[in-house]
Parts: C-alpha cells; structure tokens; sequence
C-alpha cells in the first residue's frame, strides 16, 4: 500500500460489553480473563516446523504425528471500537450456531477505512465470548495488494495454522484445498467448531476455497461485494455522534488527560465531519492530534475543510487514506477507473446515469455497467432515487486529484477532459432549457420531446436542482453559465426556491457584465429585480428593473423594455406607490400591444387590475382583469388564465359582489388544481373564504381557510 502500514480501524460499541448472556470468556496467561496473544498467519512462508501438539481423528489425517495449531489469532479489540450494534447483531446471526443447517458465512463488504476489518475481529471475540467456537484463524488475502495472496498461499497459511507439518502440505492448490476440508471435518467430528476470518479479499476466487464444511464459520472482509458466498452486507460511514466518539476515545487512548473533544463539542463535529465519518481518516487524525497535544480541533478542522489537499493531511506517517485509495484504484480496468475520475468533472452532490453517459461519451447502458462495477468496488454508491449515483466526499477528493494528475503533463488527455466536462455541461444546459419550454408561455413555442408535459419537467428539475445551480456557479463566466442561470429561472419561481433564485439571478449579470453581453445583461438586469421582489428586496428590486429598462430602450429592443417596465410596475406595487405602478404597466401594456405580444400585453393587464384595485378603482381593475383572463385563454394559458380568474375574484369583492366572486375563485382553484399550482390553490382557497364570509356562509368559509392553511 505504496509504503503505508494498513489500518484496522473500526467502529461500534465494544462486543465484549453486547447483551448477549452466558459468555464464556478465553482465558489469556496466567488464566486471566481477556483476549488471547495475537498469532496472525497471513498468507506468510514458514521456514521450519513449529513445536508444539495436537490431534486429528480423520483417518486421511491420523498418518501424521502430532503436530502444534494457531487458533487464537484474533489481535485484540481497540479501545475506541464504537458504533457498531447493528452490524455486530447481522454477522453474530450469521455465525450463530442455530441447528437449521445453514451455512455460516458473511461477506463484509464497504469502502477503503470503513472499519470492516475491526468489525468482523469484535465479532469474532463476541462469538468466542458466547463459547460458538473452540477457536479463530485469520488470514489475510492481501487482495489489493500489487500482488494478491493466491489460493495455494492462502490455503497453505490455513493449514499451518491447523497444524499440519509443511512437509506433509501437498503442491497444488486443489489438495490442499481437500485437506483443508478435511482438517475441518475431523475437528467437527470431535465437536470442534471453527471460525475463520478471511480479510481484504478482491475476488470470490480468493475465497472460494476456502468456504467451510458443516457447521465451521467463515467471515469475509472485502471492497467489492462478492457475490455467491453467503449473506453480503455494506458496512456504512459512522453516525456523526459515532464518529466523534471514536474521536474522543482515541485521543483518551494516547492521553487520558485529552479533553480537546468535550471541550469543543461544535470543533469536534467539524473533524468528525471533515473526516467523513470514515473511520481510518479519523483515527489518522486521531493520532496526529496526540501527536500534537497543543493543536485545537478547531485548527484542525479548519485544515480539513481545505478541500485542496485534505487527503495530505490525511497521512501520520503509518497510515494514508490516499494510499489506501490507491490500492483500490489500481485494481480496477482501465474504463472503470477512467470513469471513476471523470465523475470528479460533475460539480453536483450526485449524478444521473444519462449524465454520467454524456460525460463519458457513450451510451446509458455501456455506462450504467461501470457505474454498477464501481459500485460493486465501494468507490461510488447508488443512490436512494434509482438511476443515481454519489460518492464520498473524500473520494471525491481522491477522484479530482487523480484527474489533475493525469491532465497535468498530458496535452491529450487534458483535451479529454476538457472535452467531457463540456458534454456534461452541454447536456445539463440543453435538458434544462427543454424543461423550462414547459413553463414558458405558450408563443407557439414548440416544446421538447424530452419531456411530454410539465410534470416530468418538474420532476426532473426537482431532481436536478442541486447539480445544475452548482454546475452554474462552477462554470463561472462562460456561455453555459448564463445559459442555465436564465433557464432554471422559472423553475425556481415555481418552486419558491427565491433564494436560489437570487443567487442564479446575480451570476448571470455578473458573467453578462463581465463577457461584455450588453444584450444579456439587460435581460440578466430584469430578471434579477423580479427574484429580488421575491425576497421582498423591494427597492433594489426597483433600481435593478429601471436599469433594465434603460438598457432595453438603448438597444431598441421594446419587448425587452415593455417587460422591464411590467416588472418594475409589480415592484413599485409593492411599496404601495400604486400612481407609478399604474404608470408603468399602462407604458408595458401599449409597447406589448405594439410588438403583437399579446401574452406580455395579457400580464400587464392582470398586473394592472391589481394596481388599480390598490387605489380602489375596482370597476376599471374588473374590466383589467376580464381582459387578461381572456388574452390569457386564447393564449392556451391556463396557469396565467388561474391567476387572472383569482384576482378577478378580488376586484368584485371591493364591490361586493360577492357571488360572482366566490364563481371566479372557484374557477381559478380548479385551474391551479390541474396546474399542479398547490401554493396558487392555496391562495385561491384562502381568498375563497374571505368572499364567502361576505355572504355570511361561515361553514364553508371555515373548510375553506382550513384547507388553504393545510
């Protein structure tokens, strides 16, 4: 492991103290009561027979004379072995020696320094503990080592440890294979039960033969999942109060006096944290802050959330996560570890499979079987929604180094990967740009067939959102950048993510400005004043649109301008200078009506109804709002059509006419309803009551306000 010493870093609450009853502890010298010394063959080359006596009743075996064994090899439990209950109870029922006949064999599968070596150790002293097995053999199968341990090895490492004599070890792997077997059987005809503990394994093939005969156990630890075997689990990150707990018992470890942890509970976190919750990175930063007893946790945590290096840091000197990363990565085929490190290329928490198939440059199925193997490795997981996939935070930072690497000193592969970021981002920007055709008025604009109706869109924006406002932020000053900026605008709108909205709105002005996109920043201008309303920013909401409208008039673009001068009618609206909104959407409505743009001219209606309405000219905000509600209808949009019918309902109860306004706020519930809109039939329903409380039907009006409230 490039030089490193292999850690055993694990987590869960010590085994010894489970409730399990009736334990049988394995008396240790002297009689003492505790864990037995440490004898660990691993797959090693013995010079000479060892000394010592035993005995075998197999007959293929009775032709050998007495020889020694090693069936106390389990190393003893670290005192900050936390965390754990859950696992522990899965493998402990595995092994569990029940009279059903089941075969007694797990598989402990998960990522580098997750703690699957110490997991399967506690459950092996827990088991002994319980008096399950007269003894435990361990071996290491070295499985992502340069060179593996092979089959013949390993077995031949099992069989010493059985006591048999080297000389009476036979060649290949297939004998010893049998005689292993055999070993087994004549110690369960005496009653012997055995466990074995096969750690780090790359393959089923490593482990093969070494599956148990009878009732004998067998616990597998691996990277990958290894299926065939017996029963898989995936041992997960720590839980945060776990993983700080680890911490703390480390530090203690090294000095009881160590009170940094309970003294920075919020520092602690952070490391936890900026660790991953990864066991091994916490006991290697463990042991650099024993190492350094004057450091805060806050300094180191504060070195940790330095993404740009994090995995140095994460280095004492015997052990390296980077190292243990390495080993994982060096096993794996060129296309699957090439895939691996252009996934650092996605700015988002996590990736679709189609993403990740634009990114590599070919088709879904092709890459949904990479990404299944690197699954199956522990370098990604799936994620809770199908067809998604995430990585570790230190992974990832793993991932993103390795690509540096490989683009650093390569002009070729630099041009690669500057070749599939741009397919990713080019696919991020088209798709959202396909779904937001569903939210834009309909202009005789052809929607995309990537989606059928807005539903879909919604659902994939809803899926997308975190990726694409990251991919926007990460892009900076490029096309793509404004691109997703004014396509994700509606969408954010809809789903009332305003702060979002703010922040997208801001990047797209700023790369226009700073492209020279006169043109863009206009557009970037407005639509920023609008998601400032939004967070009721009212009067930079004002300056922005009035900046915006200068720009349009300058550049001769009047739709632009009639927009600009609608938005900024809806700002001033809002501080109640309704004389000047009623202005403005009188000059959006006129320049609307001049471009033939009778959907902008349907807004600046309706906007203007509720200017009206604000200065108590009900009677014209009435005929305002009948005008868009029809503009809007032949327009085919019902969203908008919605809202015209609800404020219509308004303007007609400063009349009191109360009856026809409960008629326009049904209508328009019913509209939102089929729109999706819940927040507009919110509205709706609250509005709804107010108008029947008019005519004194206060039961309805109640159920009303009491489903506009849910």
């Amino acid at each position: 492991m490039g030089g490193k010493k292999k850690t055993k870093c694990g987590a869960g609450k010590n085994a010894q103290a489970k409730s399990r009853k009736n334990t049988a502890q394995l008396k240790g010298p002297g009689g003492r009561a505790g864990v037995v010394p440490h004898n660990d063959f691993r797959a090693g080359h013995f010079g000479g027979p060892t000394q010592g006596s035993g005995t075998q009743n197999n007959t293929f075996v009775q032709q050998y004379a007495p020889v020694p064994t090693a069936l106390a090899s389990l190393p003893p439990l670290p005192p900050e072995f936390t965390g754990r209950e859950d696992d522990l109870d899965f493998l402990l029922d595995v092994i569990d020696p029940a009279p059903d006949g089941r075969p007694a064999v797990a598989v402990l599968a998960g990522l580098p320094g997750v703690g699957k070596t110490t997991l399967v150790h506690a459950a092996g002293h827990a088991a002994q503990e319980q008096g399950w097995f007269s003894g435990v053999l361990l071996v290491g199968l070295r499985g992502y080592d340069p060179i593996p341990a092979q089959p013949e090895d390993i077995l031949d490492a099992l069989l010493r440890s059985l006591g048999v004599q080297p000389e009476h070890i036979p060649p290949t792997a297939s004998e010893r294979a049998a005689l292993y077997r055999s070993q087994l059987d004549a110690r369960a005809q005496t009653g012997e039960r055995l466990l074995v503990i096969a750690d780090n394994a790359s393959s089923v093939e490593q482990v093969r033969p070494l599956l148990p005969p009878g009732q004998h156990g067998l616990l597998v630890t691996s990277r990958r999942s290894l299926p065939g075997l017996g029963r898989m689990r995936t041992l997960n990150l720590l839980q945060p109060e776990d993983a700080v707990a680890l911490l703390d018992a480390a530090l203690k470890n090294a000095d009881p006096e160590d009170t940094r942890v309970e003294g920075d509970p919020d520092a602690a976190e952070q490391v936890a944290l900026s660790c991953g919750y990864l066991p091994l990175a916490l006991h290697i930063t463990a042991a650099l802050l024993a190492a350094d007893p004057g450091q805060p946790l806050a300094e180191r945590a504060d070195m940790l959330n330095r993404r740009e290096g994090r995995l140095e840091d994460l280095d004492d000197g015997e052990r390296s996560l980077k190292a243990a990363f390495d080993q994982s990565l060096d096993r794996l085929p060129l296309l699957q570890a090439d895939l691996f490190c252009l996934l650092s290329l996605n700015a988002g928490p996590d990736i679709s499979t189609a993403a990740a198939a634009a990114l590599a440059g070919q088709s879904e199925s092709a890459t949904e079987r990479l990404l299944s193997q690197l699954a199956t490795a522990h370098l990604i997981q799936r994620s809770a929604t199908r067809g998604r996939w995430q990585m570790h935070d230190l992974l990832r930072d793993y991932a993103t180094g390795q690509a540096a690497a490989r683009t650093r000193d390569s002009r070729p592969a630099r041009r690669r990967y500057d070749q599939a970021h741009a397919r990713l981002a080019t696919y991020y920007l088209r798709t959202t740009e396909a779904a937001d055709a569903h939210f834009q008025a309909p202009r005789k604009v052809k929607t995309s067939r990537l989606f059928e109706n807005r539903l879909q869109a919604l659902e994939w924006l809803d899926t997308e959102r975190a990726n694409l406002i990251a991919t926007a932020h990460a892009e900076g000053v490029t096309r793509i950048a404004i691109g997703l900026a004014f396509a994700l605008g509606a969408y954010l709108q809809w789903r009332r993510r305003l702060q979002d909205l703010v922040a997208v709105r801001a990047l797209a002005l700023d790369a226009c400005r700073t492209m020279g996109n006169t043109r863009g920043e206009a557009g970037a201008w407005n639509n920023l004043g609008a998601a400032l309303s939004g967070v009721r920013r009212f009067d930079e909401a004002i300056t922005a649109h009035e900046t915006a409208r200068t720009l349009f008039h300058e550049q001769g673009d009047t739709r632009g301008e009639a927009g600009a001068w609608n938005n900024l009618g809806a700002a001033l609206s809002e501080v109640r200078r309704f004389d000047e909104a009623i202005t403005a959407f009188e000059t959006a409505r006129t320049l609307f009506h001049e471009q033939g743009d009778t959907h902008g001219e349907a807004s600046a209606w309706n906007n203007l109804g509720l200017a009206l309405s604000g200065v108590r000219r009900f009677d014209e905000a009435i005929t305002a709002h009948e005008t868009a509600r029809t503009l809007f209808h032949e327009q085919g949009d019902t969203h908008g059509e919605a809202t015209a019918w609800n404020n219509l309902g308004l303007a007609l109860r400063g009349v009191r006419r109360f009856d026809e306004a409960i008629t326009a706020h049904e209508t328009a519930r019913t509209l939102f309803h089929e729109q999706g809109d819940t927040r507009g039939e919110a509205g709706v329903w609250n509005n709804l009551g107010a108008a029947l409380r008019g005519v004194r039907r206060f039961d309805e009006a109640i159920t009303a306000h009491e489903t506009a409230r849910t």
